[in-house]
């Protein structure tokens, strides 16, 4: 095993500390702080590690363990030639580690399924599989000691943005607040600028968030709209999911605009947007129908896996909790139907593969599903 990825897996299994972390201040840029809690040696080391090299470290660690979920690909090319670079996009709920042991009470996950020290291992053998261009991640409360500077050296730069009152920081031995974080590969896009925004319902601040960034294909040269967000939970606030997505529709418009000013001086429309969440909203809610609605001219990436292409999956989310069960679609990928192309989505794992018990197991680490398509722009006309 080369020297990065040696120190990489040294990272993942080290005991991390139990005592809370202080807020981390808003970061706006693609390089956040460096947590110094880590070995300097492996902050400071640049040299790449080589992606399935690490993977098969993350099998071992997890062999005793059973099989993770085989999904494959629904093409969708349509007779038309495969694009020779399209650009793999991934959207999870990865579950924050102080939530899933402390207060989401899987009932039917024994707790070493919870546990760290096995999760981590299946979150980022799942990444490794996968290994999308863009990475939309909610839920994350273990940025700065391990996403961070282990996908760095995988090649990718990140944003973050934790939510201004993490539940997580009322579960004892918590690791900071959770929050949204995007990733992309700096091998395939180049940083123009981000924002994290603080969504707000009728101009009043709420506790969610979200993370735009504009980037830009180095292959093409063309440009690109990615946000990641996680709206309110549970029955009761659907009002303000619909306020949320709104807020976040008109942040999106505003930063296309300024950006069309100072780039490419394209038209706004010209600028393909991917909007990744969880949305914790079903299809029938409001928030939905605005996404759908928008003059942004938007689509669910998602709906391809569908007969004609008109409705989502049965779920992305499937668990049990003292309150039941619960399995339905609250996860999505939202794309500019008029600039890009969706040419393949991957699917989802049957109700055999899930198991009886349901999300979080030892074979999943979280209770939501990832969602990964490929992409390609459109030819302008």
């Amino acid at each position: 095993m080369g020297g990065g990825a040696t120190r990489l897996y040294s990272t993942l299994t080290q005991t991390l500390s139990s005592s809370p972390l202080p807020l981390p201040p808003p970061h706006l840029g693609p390089h956040p702080p460096v947590d110094t809690n880590l070995d300097p040696s492996f902050c400071q080391e640049q040299k790449q590690t080589d992606p399935a090299e690490l993977l098969r470290q993350c099998e071992e660690a997890l062999r005793d363990s059973p099989p993770r979920f085989h999904r494959k690909f629904t093409h969708l090319n349509d007779g038309d030639s495969a694009p020779s670079s399209p650009i793999r996009v991934m959207q999870w709920n990865i579950l924050a580690q102080a939530l899933g042991e402390g207060l989401d009470s899987f009932v039917q996950c024994p707790l070493e399924a919870l546990s760290w020290s096995h999760r981590k291992y299946l979150i980022l053998e799942e990444l490794l599989t996968y290994r999308p261009h863009i990475l939309c991640l909610q839920e994350v409360d273990h940025y700065y000691d391990t996403f961070q500077p282990v996908l760095a050296d995988l090649g990718y730069s990140s944003i973050f943005c934790p939510k201004p009152w993490s539940p997580c920081l009322d579960v004892e031995g918590n690791n900071g607040p959770d929050g949204c974080a995007l990733f992309f590969d700096q091998s395939r896009f180049e940083f123009l600028d981000s924002v994290n925004i603080r969504l707000s319902a009728m101009r009043i601040p709420t506790n969610q968030v979200a993370v735009v960034a504009i980037l830009r294909c180095r292959s093409t040269g063309r440009c690109l709209c990615v946000a990641v967000t996680h709206l309110k939970a549970r029955s009761g606030w659907e009002w303000l999911r619909s306020a949320q997505g709104s807020d976040l529709l008109r942040h999106l418009q505003n930063l296309l605009e300024k950006h069309t000013d100072r780039a490419t001086g394209a038209p706004t429309s010209d600028i393909p947007l991917l909007i990744c969440g969880d949305f914790n909203a079903t299809p029938t809610e409001e928030v939905y129908r605005r996404f759908s609605a928008s003059p942004l001219s938007l689509d669910s990436a998602y709906k391809k896996l569908s007969q004609g292409g008109l409705t989502e999956p049965e779920y992305t989310t499937w668990k049990i909790r003292t309150t039941g069960e619960c399995c339905t679609t609250l996860d999505y990928i939202w794309y500019s139907q008029d600039t890009l192309r969706v040419d393949a989505v991957l699917d989802m794992p049957t109700e055999e593969q899930i198991g009886p018990n349901r999300l979080p197991s030892f074979s999943y680490p979280s209770d939501h599903l990832s969602l990964v398509c490929d992409f390609s722009f459109k030819e302008k006309e």
